[in-house]
């Protein structure tokens, strides 16, 4: 039977990703396990024909990733690194992570690897679509920069520009930008396909007024007919600022005129039109299809929301890992 083994190092979203050498971080509870598994692969009887493994953005940089490239080079591993968010599959979600498929040597990949860290799918052809370093702006959803960073690096403007869009939210021109661009993409999925056909009841994922009107320029809001959505993280529900976006139910409020000149208002009046928005947290069951969990995936009914919410944002991507898999076996 052929052996895959599939490695999740330090795989908690949100963490930071594993660093040793320079770094000092070898003493990591968080490493041990990818650490032990680096100890024993060489002296291993019998290896596994394949490896598949995957981490966080920043793994890639790592003193450890050099360390298991060493590693598999030494067992006779041919191996590919990969930069895959589901975007690359049309899925309108942002989720970038490192992954890593090997093979043992004899048996060869059916496309021609490269030493550069790949950005898609190779292509049936077995040429590699993308054969080229990631660029710095590959995904600019991750990592996420806290608001107090954001301020002191950038001097997001509300005001009306000649030059670009109406600046609502605490976000600078660029991010605008980049929001509409990759809403215009019509090769990503829309949110709605993802979205519950009304099975649940939905009330307890509005968001709350006090998050409302603490939180309300520094939400990440889509609608349904958006193409994109932030990273959901396990703090996601719990936790507003920087956690994942969240849906504007209100499909025909225009965003424009509830923030315009909301900060001169009155807690009520700003509550008020904050509500006209009907923005929720995207439930448990949406974010398990955007990460490509089969329909009839259930939770066990002990489970809260919130910790359903945990286990999604250390969840992987099942469309991608399945690509990655057919890749490495074909």
């Amino acid at each position: 039977m052929k052996s895959t083994n599939i490695i999740s190092p330090l795989h908690h979203s949100g963490q930071k990703p594993l660093r040793i050498g320079l770094q000092g971080d070898v003493a990591d509870p968080r490493a041990k396990s990818f650490l032990y598994v680096l100890d024993i692969l060489p002296r291993l009887q019998r290896l596994p024909k394949y490896i598949l493994l995957e981490n966080v953005k920043g793994f890639e940089d790592s003193s450890a990733r050099n360390v298991f490239l060493q590693t598999l080079e030494k067992c006779g591993f041919q191996y590919q690194e990969f930069l895959l968010s589901p975007t690359c599959l049309a899925i309108p979600n942002s989720r970038l992570r490192y992954f890593l498929i090997a093979k043992l040597l004899p048996e060869p990949f059916s496309f021609q690897t490269s030493n550069q860290i790949l950005t898609e799918f190779p292509n049936p052809e077995g040429m590699c679509l993308q054969e080229h370093s990631v660029p710095m702006n590959l995904d600019k959803d991750w990592p996420f920069v806290p608001a107090e960073e954001t301020k002191m690096t950038s001097k997001p403007s509300r005001q009306y520009s000649e030059q670009g869009p109406f600046l609502f939210k605490l976000e600078t021109p660029e991010d605008a930008e980049r929001k509409k661009t990759q809403n215009n993409d019509i090769s990503i999925q829309m949110l709605q396909v993802f979205l519950e056909d009304g099975a649940e009841d939905l009330s307890q994922y509005f968001l709350p007024p006090k998050s409302l009107l603490r939180y309300a320029l520094l939400l990440d809001i889509v609608k349904p007919t958006s193409r994109r959505s932030t990273c959901f993280t396990k703090g996601y529900g719990h936790y507003v600022e920087g956690t994942g976006s969240v849906l504007q139910s209100a499909e025909d409020v225009e965003m424009e005129s509830v923030f315009k000149l909301l900060e001169t208002l009155s807690e009520e009046e700003k509550l008020k039109r904050l509500s006209t928005l009907q923005l929720r947290y995207f439930t448990p069951r949406e974010i398990a299809k955007l990460h490509g969990f089969p329909q009839e995936f259930s939770f066990p009914d002990k489970t809260t929301v919130k910790q359903r919410y945990r286990l999604l944002g250390n969840s992987l991507n099942v469309h991608i890992v399945a690509k990655l898999i057919t890749v490495l076996l074909i």
